[in-house]
């Protein structure tokens, strides 16, 4: 057993253009003015890092940590969600996802690719410099597009599909293991690793590769109907990260699980903030402590309904409230009769 460290925070939905959102150091004082001890830093805003830089600069890496720790806060993870999701684009998406690229690639879809894959490199080495163990990202996605089939699927095609998966990742798999950190998948629906069948899939393509591992967030198997505590049944050995979000799934008449095009608001299916949805969160925590969870807790705040500022805040005691701190010994220690080998076998008769 292990107790979780935290509260932290994912900067990425707090970052803004005005102060104190606006600079690493007065988004680090906002954070720990709530009780936050840590921060997940979106690798893609280069107002909170250079990724470059802390890939290549041991001692920019330690400003970067100096400048936290001022605020008593660490660095949980880096995050390449956006540059991740990059790696793996089908065409129907080549628009929409241009917009996570810089200009020079846009329009270019394997220019975009190979920019995607370098920041995944510059990740490793910055995680690496950092004194990180896990960083965040997404799978990315070819065959998103047939999860659902009207026509039905071509045979082979999901295996296509998730052969080439792996063999974009395959080489930034190894380059996350040169550095000695995890690359954590986050489940997520639109991505091709979006629940654990397709997460046992590409872990398969790959090799059971050691450094293919996962960033459990519940609310995304809430919206899935998935059952979210079994989740960490069966995969808690490769669950590196953690994301603490809420969500609620409502379904009526009208829509269910897809949503029906409606915004957030009117979905059947919505995050919330921590403690307004379903998550079971004295569940979540329980087993990770149970299962030696080695990481961090870590707020990402989407809710279509409460202030951002006001979920941080909220999020931060709830948080704080719900890390066990871990036994170091049974409760029944006190009725120990002191037995040794000889008197066990004679207790069970072959002494």
């Amino acid at each position: 057993m292990r107790t979780l460290k935290g509260p932290a925070i994912f900067l990425a939905q707090f970052a803004g253009d005005d102060p104190p959102f606006d600079t690493l150091d007065g988004i680090a004082a906002w954070a720990a003015s709530l009780g936050f001890k840590g921060v997940q830093i979106p690798s893609w805003d280069a107002r909170f890092i250079d990724l470059a830089k802390a890939a290549e600069s041991r001692a920019y890496a330690e400003e970067v940590q100096g400048r936290l720790a001022a605020h008593g806060l660490a660095v949980t993870e880096l995050s390449t969600h956006l540059q991740g999701q990059l790696i793996a684009v089908h065409p129907a998406y080549d628009i929409a996802f241009d917009g996570f690229a810089p200009e020079e690639v846009r329009g270019r879809p394997a220019a975009r690719q190979a920019w995607a894959v370098e920041q995944l490199r510059l990740a490793a080495r910055a995680s690496r410099n950092l004194g990180l163990d896990a960083h965040a990202t997404f799978s990315g996605a070819l065959a998103w597009p047939f999860v659902y089939p009207w026509p039905q699927r071509p045979a082979g095609l999901v295996e296509t599909a998730f052969a080439e998966l792996a063999r974009r990742w395959r080489p930034i798999l190894d380059a996350f293991d040169a550095a000695g950190v995890d690359l954590c998948y986050e489940i997520h629906p639109g991505e091709d690793l979006h629940d654990g069948a397709s997460f046992e899939r590409f872990l398969d393509a790959v090799g059971n590769h050691p450094r293919c591992n996962i960033l459990y967030d519940p609310s995304h198997l809430v919206l899935q109907q998935l059952d979210h505590l079994a989740f960490l049944d069966i995969y808690h050995s490769r669950i590196r990260a953690f994301h603490v979000k809420d969500a609620e799934f409502l379904p009526n008449g009208r829509v269910g699980v897809y949503g029906g095009y409606l915004p957030w608001i009117d979905r059947a299916g919505r995050f919330r903030s921590l403690g307004d949805g379903q998550v079971d969160f004295r569940g979540v925590f329980s087993k990770l402590a149970q299962y030696g969870f080695p990481g961090w807790a870590v707020l990402e705040w989407e809710c279509c309904l409460k202030h951002p500022e006001d979920g941080a805040r909220e999020g931060a005691a709830f948080i704080a409230e719900h890390i066990i701190r871990v036994t170091e010994r049974a409760f029944d220690d006190f009725a120990a009769a002191g037995m040794d080998e000889a008197a066990n076998r004679r207790l069970l008769g072959i002494g």
